[in-house]
C-alpha cells in the first residue's frame, strides 16, 4: 500500500481516551477458547461465541467511531487504503454477527469514496488509484458488501478493480500484477495475494463463471512458481529486479492474505493441496519465533518502530486465518484465534475499546491502523 501524505480537507480530529487496561501475562487464558476446543463444523460453543460476540461489537463500535461522514474515511491522515480495510472489518463483523446495523454507513461511505481520488484522477474512481494493493482492499470489500446485499452496483465495482488491476499484469518475471502503478515496478506478495483473492472470490460469487477462475488459477500457478514462498512456508515481501525472492520482510499480512487466498480457491475449485498451503502457511506464522513470541503474534516491527500501515497488519492475518477456519473440520484454530483475542483484551485495550498495537500489551496509543487489527482480531475470533 501507499500512503498520502496530507489529511483531507474537513476531516474530523479524533479525540480518544489512552485509559490503560490492568495488566495481563503475555498470553492469558480464555474459557472461552478452551470450551471451543471441541466445537463441530456446524456451529460453536454458545458460552463463548455470546462472550466474543461482545466483545467484536465494542470493538467494531469504537471503529466506527473514527468514521468521518464529510469525506466518507475512517483514516483522517496518510494512508487512504485503510478505509478500505476498515470497511471491511465492519462487512465481516455484520456477516459474521447477522447484523445489518451500520449497513447505510458503510453505503454510504462507498458511495463517497469511489469518486475520482485528486492524486489519481486518471483512475476514473471507483477505487482504481496509483497502486494494485489499494485497489484490492477496496475491491474484496465491495465483494463482501455484495454478499450482504445482493445488489450488483457493488459487484460490479469490483469487477472493474479486477479489470484495472490485471491491466498491470506483465510478463516480467515470468507474469505477476506490479504493485506501483507509476514507476510500473515491483512485483510484490501483497498485490498477487490480493489479486488472487477477488479473482477467486469474483468466480465463487458468479454461478457458472469461467473467467475469473482462469485468471485466478494463473495467479497462483504464477505466485507458487515464484519463490516469494520461502524454505521455511512464509512469504516475504516480494520479488528483486532479478525476479527472486528478496529476502524481505515476512509481515503477518503477507501470510495471511495468501492463506486466505488459497481457502478462496479451494472454494472455487475443491482442491484440497490448496488448504494443506494454506494451513502450511498459517502454522509456520504461528509457530514462528519471530512473529509469534511466547505465543503472541507479533509484527517484526514491533521490536523498533510500526508505521501506521504495519499497524493493522495483525488483524488482516486473523481475518484470514478465521476464513481459513471456517472451512476445516473441527475448526483447528479457533482455540489460537480466542487465545489472541483474550491476550489483547486483557493487556492491550482501553475502558473504551480502544486497541493498541502490541496484543500483548502494554496499550501504547490508538490510531485506525490499532483499532482495525484489534477489532479485526475480535471479529475473527466470534
Amino acid at each position: 500500500m501507499k500512503s498520502r501524505f496530507k489529511v483531507i480537507a474537513g476531516a474530523a480530529a479524533i479525540a480518544v481516551a489512552a485509559t490503560m487496561a490492568g495488566a495481563a501475562p503475555a498470553l492469558a487464558a480464555d474459557p472461552a477458547a478452551t470450551a471451543s476446543a471441541g466445537a463441530t463444523d456446524t456451529g460453536r460453543a454458545a458460552p463463548a461465541d455470546a462472550n466474543h460476540r461482545h466483545r467484536a461489537t465494542n470493538a467494531v463500535k469504537a471503529l466506527v467511531g473514527f468514521y468521518n461522514p464529510d469525506n466518507g474515511r475512517f483514516d483522517p491522515g496518510p494512508s487512504w487504503w485503510q478505509t478500505g480495510n476498515s470497511l471491511q472489518v465492519v462487512l465481516d463483523y455484520e456477516q459474521r454477527a447477522h447484523d445489518r446495523s451500520y449497513l447505510p454507513l458503510i453505503e454510504q461511505a462507498v458511495q463517497t469514496l469511489r469518486a475520482p481520488q485528486d492524486w489519481w484522477p486518471q483512475g476514473g474512481g471507483d477505487f482504481r488509484t496509483d497502486s494494485t494493493d489499494d485497489t484490492g482492499w477496496y475491491a474484496l470489500a465491495m465483494v463482501r458488501l455484495y454478499e450482504l446485499t445482493h445488489d450488483t452496483q457493488y459487484l460490479d465495482i469490483a469487477k472493474r478493480d479486477e479489470a484495472y488491476i490485471h491491466s498491470f499484469w506483465d510478463d516480467r518475471c515470468g507474469g505477476g500484477v506490479i504493485w506501483d502503478i507509476p514507476s510500473l515496478g515491483y512485483k510484490n506478495a501483497i498485490s498477487n495475494s490480493l489479486y488472487l483473492k477477488l479473482a477467486a472470490s469474483l468466480h465463487n460469487a458468479i454461478p457458472g463463471d469461467t473467467y475469473y477462475l482462469s485468471r485466478a488459477t494463473e495467479t497462483w500457478d504464477w505466485f507458487r512458481g515464484s519463490g516469494m514462498i520461502n524454505a521455511d512456508h512464509l512469504v516475504n515481501d516480494g520479488l528483486t529486479d532479478g525476479c527472486v525472492n528478496n529476502g524481505g520482510t515476512t509481515w503477518t499480512y503477507n501470510q495471511g492474505v495468501l492463506a486466505g487466498a488459497l481457502t478462496e480457491l479451494w472454494k472455487a475449485t475443491g482442491d484440497r493441496s490448496l488448504l494443506t498451503q494454506a494451513r502450511q502457511i498459517a502454522d509456520a506464522t504461528i509457530s514462528s519465533p519471530a512473529l509469534s513470541p511466547a505465543g503472541v503474534l507479533t509484527e517484526p516491527c514491533e521490536a523498533t518502530r510500526c508505521n501506521s500501515d504495519q499497524s493493522a497488519f495483525k488483524g488482516i492475518f486473523a481475518r484470514n486465518i478465521a476464513e481459513l477456519n471456517d472451512v476445516l473440520p473441527g475448526h483447528p484454530y479457533t482455540p489460537w484465534l480466542r487465545t489472541q483475542a483474550a491476550t489483547a483484551y486483557a493487556a492491550d485495550r482501553t475502558a473504551t475499546d480502544l486497541y493498541g498495537l502490541k496484543w500483548g500489551g502494554p496499550f501504547d496509543r490508538s490510531d485506525i491502523g490499532r483499532q482495525d487489527s484489534g477489532a479485526s482480531l475480535m471479529v475473527a475470533a466470534m
